[in-house]
């Protein structure tokens, strides 16, 4: 096996086509939002990507059938008011090293050289390590123009305050080099579990930003299963908190 191998499934025709990757990362954010537009929007995939750099496992899925560590590669055509065709890369894993991610983005962007892409996007989670009532949605780009962009839709700009990790971080800096301007959106999440609510919330920045409409009603009903998830996990653990005090102390203050 090449170090990527790149499979094309359909070949397509696109007009200068935004690249947006959604790869797992912190909360699944940017994963779970691209995977709802392709629910949504009605995405079709046309190539498939392996590599020996991901994980060397399987995933057994329903039924007891396997499933291969992919990453994907989905289009949309004639999308929102400006009629933008989009390339969405979304997958179950990122390469396992330094040196993989840097060679899976740039061998998948020197493929989508072919098609003549516009701009970039990268969506990702950034992690605050507690609890977050309403996500923000945080923002860095390649350029200050798409910074102008990112501002008018009240999206906070990261200014040195580290870096973005893995694939988000690494297409906006080598498609820099090759010429390609891009942002990426960070959906604040507290990293702990999988956060639909972060990832409806920059969804819906996404497309402002690129002027369609989409449907995040499934993303809103995903998150309230989440809070009501913790809430009930909580309420269990100040239970228990509770129980092994016999006067109702809380225990997590004794030295």
């Amino acid at each position: 096996m090449k170090y990527t191998e790149i499979n094309v499934l359909k070949d397509i025709e696109l007009i200068n086509p935004i690249f947006i990757e959604a790869l797992p990362g912190l909360g699944h954010v940017g994963k779970l939002a691209a995977d709802h537009m392709i629910d949504e929007l009605g995405a079709v995939k046309f190539a498939e990507i392996y590599s020996p750099s991901f994980p060397p496992q399987v995933f057994v899925g329903d039924e007891g059938i396997i499933e291969d560590m992919i990453n994907e590669l989905y289009y949309i055509k004639d999308l929102g008011e400006d009629n933008l065709d989009l390339i969405l890369l979304v997958g179950n894993t990122q390469g396992l090293s330094p040196e993989a991610q840097y060679s899976m983005c740039k061998d998948i962007l020197e493929f989508l050289e072919q098609y003549e892409i516009s701009s970039i996007y990268t969506l990702g989670g950034l992690a605050t390590g507690h609890p977050i009532e309403s996500p923000k949605i945080y923002g860095a780009a390649t350029c200050k123009e798409n910074i102008e962009k990112l501002e008018e839709l009240d999206i906070i700009i990261r200014s040195n305050d580290g870096g973005i990790v893995g694939a988000s971080g690494l297409f906006l800096g080598i498609g820099k080099r090759m010429g390609l301007e891009g942002s990426c959106l960070m959906g604040e999440t507290s990293g702990y579990f999988i956060d639909a609510e972060a990832a409806e919330t920059m969804l819906i920045k996404l497309t402002e930003l690129l002027k369609f409409e989409i449907n995040t009603e499934k993303l809103d009903e995903k998150a309230k299963e989440i809070r009501e998830m913790l809430e009930k996990a909580q309420k269990m653990e100040s239970e228990l908190m509770n129980r092994s005090s016999p006067d109702g102390d809380d225990l997590r203050y004794i030295g």
